[in-house]
């Protein structure tokens, strides 16, 4: 390595339900650093959720995450003139990472009319184990399972 690794910085809880968890996804859904829309547009979207599932928001949302997060992934790498996908874990943080960029990215496909529409069908669909995000996990470890046979090219 080159040089000294980044610190990790402390992110503050979100003001409504005091999680970091939420701040962190809110990190991941604003845009051009507009926090409080971005804030605005989650709780809004939660709000739509409690609406339609007679559920707290935040538990149908962090249900919805975990349906996201993906347990392998697949990393290329060069052996001999040749390049392999090798499945390798993935890491605590970076499960949480991928999920929710996985489940903004799917969000802002979507065909709703607003951003908190979109968000909150994509966490309702993701909660029941259906949505495109979910499918992209389902995806992601598909092909960790096909390419299982180059594991033995796993640097340590």
């Amino acid at each position: 390595m080159r040089k000294a690794k980044a610190k990790k910085r402390i992110l503050p809880p979100d003001a409504k339900f005091n999680d970091v968890m939420v701040t962190r996804f809110v990190n991941n859904l604003m845009w051009a650093g507009k926090k409080t829309i971005a804030f605005d547009i989650f709780y809004g979207a939660l709000d739509m959720v409690e609406a339609k599932t007679q559920e707290r928001g935040i538990d149908v949302w962090k249900k919805a995450l975990n349906n996201v997060m993906p347990a392998v992934e697949t990393k290329a790498r060069r052996v001999g003139g040749a390049n392999f996908q090798i499945p390798v874990e993935v890491s605590a943080d970076r499960k949480i990472q991928l999920g929710m960029k996985w489940m903004v990215t799917y969000t802002r496909r979507r065909s709703e009319k607003t951003m908190a529409q979109r968000l909150a069908n994509e966490i309702i669909a993701a909660s029941k184990g259906e949505g495109a995000s979910v499918k992209k996990k389902d995806d992601t470890h598909k092909m960790a399972e096909a390419n299982k046979a180059f594991s033995h090219f796993r640097a340590n």
